[in-house]
């Protein structure tokens, strides 16, 4: 099971840990463009973490290509690692992926990913952080 023991920390504090990019995404739900995040194309073994309190959230066993322009998921890692909420900003209806831990702003669920699941988590390079396999 995932360590999900919550992180609580003012804004000043996010703010001064993580960095421009990072923040907007994570803490105010923003979105990197398409194609642009370091790790969109990481084929590499190992894990990815929360960018903001290190909890691991995917593996690359589960990273497929979409051709959205996001690293995406079929599985997390632990199912409580992330948590699921309705987005209807935009106009849209979709769902939001979050730490579970510290609640930062992963990205999407959507229901078209592949087998086994079904679903993609479409996630920002940014609130990632990649522990490759041979490093551990």
């Amino acid at each position: 099971m995932a360590e999900t023991s919550k992180i609580q920390k003012t804004e000043e504090e996010w703010r001064h840990e993580l960095t421009p990019e990072q923040y907007a995404i994570l803490r105010q739900k923003g979105t990197e463009p398409a194609f642009s995040g370091a790790l969109y194309q990481n084929h590499a073994d190992g894990a990815y973490h929360c960018a903001a309190c290190g909890a691991e959230l995917f593996k690359s066993d589960a990273k497929f290509e979409s051709g959205s322009g996001w690293p995406s998921f079929f599985l997390p890692a632990d199912k409580s690692a992330i948590e699921t909420h309705d987005d209807l900003s935009y106009g849209m209806r979709r769902v939001e992926v979050t730490c579970a831990r510290c609640g930062g702003h992963l990205g999407h669920l959507f229901p078209d990913g592949p087998k086994p699941t079904g679903q993609r988590y479409c996630i920002n390079s940014a609130s990632l952080k990649f522990e490759n396999k041979d490093k551990k």
